[in-house]
């Protein structure tokens, strides 16, 4: 005999679907139109959830995702894919534990399931996963939600290498996020940026920072930065520190550079070792300790 779900006192049905992975409950969700409505209502109802819903387009495939713990682990809610890859192939059971739903303009169905699932959980978008054939979700989430983003992160597309110096600068230009930047990304040589980014928590350039100037670090405005793959020479780590110590990238607590090559090297070749670090001192009192090796630059503030 089934279970009467849409009978079951709403208090009870409440201790149900507390009990269900996100994923479980968008499943469920369609169902029927009064179970999806049921959903609806319960989290209507109740207080705002923790959980934080992630926006993920890259290499044709559009997902959303969802973390509900601090731990960072994500769980994928709903998938859109595009219906060429139905195309001379029967179509199976689905082995993935969300629904996944096929179109034909994958940008349309990727902006249909973000619409389903935060309209199912009442959530905002937090933060947007995406490679260079993403960047519309920048402008769209802006135009859907007043709450700013709290993470932008662009990454390599195994599909899509074309115009990535104008991607990586519309991107470093219009992104409006509150707590981090993650960039894993291939520009050119010639890349470069002449504007200011943040203010955020952090700044993680994971490969190929290259581009990053004595200028623009002095014009990023995070907690904490780190860039690797850089080309920064021993005059853009003293302009910067002048730069610092004159009371300037005040909010900075920590920065971490990696080289491409060999940087902190004396002129007769023989390399230059800090065991200790040196200690340095704003104009407001704040210190900072600084340690560097041919290969790293690391600086840690005091407030």
């Amino acid at each position: 005999m089934p279970f009467p779900i849409l009978r079951t006192p709403f208090v009870v049905l409440s201790e149900i679907i507390s009990l269900l992975e996100p994923n479980e409950i968008v499943t469920a969700s369609f169902c029927s139109k009064n179970i999806r409505c049921l959903l609806k209502r319960h989290y209507q109802r109740g207080k705002p959830l923790e959980w934080r819903l992630l926006m993920i387009n890259h290499d044709s495939w559009g997902r959303v995702s969802i973390e509900t713990s601090k731990n960072g682990e994500q769980i994928t809610v709903m998938s859109a894919k595009h219906i060429s890859e139905l195309q001379g192939h029967e179509l199976k059971q689905n082995n993935e534990k969300c629904p996944v739903i096929y179109f034909e303009d994958l940008r349309l169905g990727t902006a249909m399931i973000v619409d389903y699932v935060t309209g199912l959980f009442r959530l905002d978008v937090f933060a947007v996963v995406m490679d260079s054939n993403g960047i519309w979700a920048i402008d769209w989430v802006n135009n859907r939600q007043e709450k700013m983003l709290g993470g932008v992160q662009l990454i390599k597309s195994l599909k899509y290498n074309s115009n990535a110096d104008e991607t990586l600068d519309y991107v470093l230009r219009n992104a409006r996020f509150s707590l981090y930047f993650n960039l894993d990304y291939n520009v050119s040589d010639n890349f470069k940026f002449d504007g200011k980014l943040g203010p955020m928590k952090q700044l993680w350039i994971r490969s190929n920072g290259h581009w990053v100037t004595c200028d623009n670090l002095m014009n990023f405005d995070g907690l904490a930065i780190r860039i690797q793959g850089s080309k920064l020479s021993i005059s853009d780590f003293n302009a910067f520190l002048r730069h610092w110590r004159a009371g300037a990238s005040a909010r900075l607590e920590y920065l971490y550079v990696s080289f491409e090559q060999e940087t902190f090297i004396e002129s007769d070749g023989h390399e230059t070792v800090f065991t200790g670090g040196y200690s340095i001192q704003r104009t407001d009192g704040v210190e900072a300790m600084i340690q560097c090796s041919p290969r790293w630059f690391l600086m840690g503030v005091w407030h």
